[in-house]
């Protein structure tokens, strides 16, 4: 396993993006995060670990949010892959791009015409892998299509047309200018993870990656750019990182679309034999905000408790949730109403981090000395500065 290398810090507070108007944040530093961790190096195993305890990177930057400080509590959600079955509106939406990719918009189509509804039920079953590669050439070789589709899987690197087309989504999407490929780089190409084999317990399908890490999945329709999914292939889940696309494709909710390709991975990862991969995570599920809540239509999922970090089916969490501004699934009791009062602002102003046991902390090392190629490195807890440097020692204990 690869080595995990990081500089941690302890709480910070910042405004936030999710109760303001959109394209803008709140005045005050409402959202707190109770540690932060700029990573140099993570293996997949470690940071698989640490999104099952509520953290989340962006880059390199690494975060844990405060949920009972915060205005909006982030609840980490993820998704049974395999045991998703689409509703009617959803397959609606993928048979309706499939048809477009194979015939052109149906103002186009002249003679072709949607296949006529039979009576009575209809028994045949929908198969989500089948229907996300019904409009890719690769996969139907023996197939006219109207438009040339072709969905890549790449490891995450920097190209101007990837720029360009953030660049666009910003613009009309965010009404944001980006107008330096710095800070592109920064937040979707560079990535703490290193990239390590996948143990297939068989050899996989051409289409399939074979290493965990950080990917691009490149949507191109006609040759052309038009959307791309930033992921990161752990070894229990797909975890979207990101997603953007072209305003031009709107009308086919590419965003939804992308998620049942995502959908489609994991579920495929896992039937191909990656060990222990069926999840797909979605990120934070955030109920406070209205045009987060749609993470909640892909079923079933599972919400992670805050202070066990026992996954929860995220029906049985509804209930609490839009009754409480901070739920907590495991034990109720501990649930808050409204916003964060001094009592919580002074404890997140004042928290001291739990003690770790002594056979944990040896397990952390610390940098010591460098010395040419020489790197020495120390257990934390006995490195001379662990009983004398408060803030370091707090930094540490908060991650």
């Amino acid at each position: 396993m690869a080595i995990s290398l990081g500089s941690p810090s302890g709480p910070h507070a910042s405004t936030c993006g999710y109760c303001s108007p959109s394209g803008q944040r709140s005045v005050e530093r409402s959202f707190r995060q109770s540690a932060g961790l700029s990573a140099r190096q993570l293996s997949c195993q470690v940071y698989q670990d640490m999104i099952d305890h509520g953290w989340r990177r962006s880059g390199k930057w690494c975060y844990k949010p405060d949920l009972k400080a915060s205005c909006c509590p982030l609840y980490t959600i993820r998704l049974d892959a395999p045991a998703f079955k689409p509703s009617k509106s959803q397959r609606k939406l993928l048979n309706r791009w499939n048809r477009f990719v194979e015939h052109g918009k149906e103002e186009d189509m002249g003679d072709v015409r949607k296949p006529p509804k039979q009576k009575g039920k209809n028994t045949a079953e929908f198969d989500l892998i089948t229907s996300i590669h019904a409009s890719e050439k690769s996969f139907h070789t023996d197939k006219e299509f109207a438009h040339h589709v072709e969905i890549t899987l790449e490891p995450s690197s920097y190209t101007d047309e990837k720029f360009a087309l953030y660049q666009k989504y910003q613009k009309e999407i965010h009404h944001e200018e980006e107008k330096r490929p710095s800070g592109f780089k920064r937040f979707l190409v560079d990535t703490p993870l290193v990239s390590e084999p996948i143990p297939y317990s068989t050899p996989p399908p051409a289409h399939l990656p074979t290493r965990y890490g950080s990917y691009h999945q490149l949507y191109r329709l006609d040759g052309k750019l038009i959307a791309m999914a930033i992921l990161d292939i752990l070894p229990s889940c797909v975890s979207s990182v990101y997603f953007m696309y072209d305003n031009t494709w709107e009308e086919f909710s590419l965003g939804k679309l992308s998620a049942f390709r995502e959908i489609s991975l994991a579920s495929e990862l896992c039937a191909a034999g990656a060990p222990g991969l069926s999840y797909l995570y979605l990120g934070y599920y955030v109920h406070s905000c209205q045009k987060m809540r749609y993470k909640g239509e892909y079923q079933p999922s599972y919400l992670c408790d805050p202070e066990t970090y026992i996954w929860f089916p995220f029906k049985d969490c509804v209930k609490s949730l839009d009754k409480h501004r901070y739920a907590c699934f495991s034990f109720p009791k501990h649930s808050l109403e409204g916003p964060p009062g001094l009592e919580i602002e002074s404890e997140f102003e004042d928290h001291e981090p739990a003690e770790l046991e002594d056979s944990v902390l040896k397990d952390i090392l610390m940098l010591q000395s460098i010395e040419g190629s020489r790197i020495t490195v120390v257990p934390v807890n006995s490195s001379p500065f662990w009983d004398i440097d408060y803030e370091t020692r707090h930094m540490v204990l908060s991650c």
